[in-house]
């Protein structure tokens, strides 16, 4: 069994303007195995196609430059490297994310694209989850469950790769506890 821990980042604006249709423009991820191990990762940023350029409330929260996007691959390019470095057609695999978001944008953005998506479905969400485990009242952003297990939040929050390598942490902490 492959986990796939991962991480979106995507197009925003301040205020989240109703008009404005969200897109994936980072992915990150990292593979871990059926111990816990972590076995790669992936990292790669997406060219939009409905809103190419990044608000400034989007460079702001995410750091990420709009050169990185302008020299970026389109989704359906980057979704078929993500799918053939997670081997989603040919292992058992499990996509992780922190909430619904991650798996709502990637079926969005398959259909803006005209792909398939059932792939996405074999998804659980570990926040919820992680609400449940910790009997929270509220459910805990990554960056504060991160440091509430002890954990050093490394990298910068709100980028994809880092975000899914903190993310591992705690999956990999708690592997035997996950519902899926």
């Amino acid at each position: 069994m492959n986990f796939i821990v991962f991480d979106l980042e995507a197009t925003c604006w301040e205020g989240r303007p109703p008009s404005k249709i969200q897109e994936t423009i980072e992915i990150g991820a990292v593979r871990l195995n059926a111990y816990g191990e972590v076995e790669g990762s992936f990292n790669k940023f997406i060219r939009p196609i409905l809103n190419p350029r990044l608000s400034h409330f989007c460079r702001e929260l995410t750091t990420i430059d709009q050169a990185y996007i302008d020299r970026a691959r389109a989704f359906p390019e980057v979704i078929e490297q993500f799918q053939d470095w997670a081997e989603i057609f040919d292992e058992d695999y499990l996509l992780c994310s922190w909430g619904n978001f991650d798996r709502k944008m990637l079926v969005q953005d398959c259909k803006l694209h005209g792909l398939e998506f059932d792939w996405v479905e074999q998804h659980i969400n570990l926040k919820s989850q992680y609400q449940e485990l910790k009997r929270l009242r509220k459910p805990r952003g990554l960056k504060s469950a991160v440091n509430s297990e002890g954990f050093e939040f490394t990298g910068t929050h709100h980028r994809g790769i880092d975000d899914a390598e903190n993310l591992a942490k705690i999956f990999a902490k708690y592997l035997d506890v996950w519902q899926y």
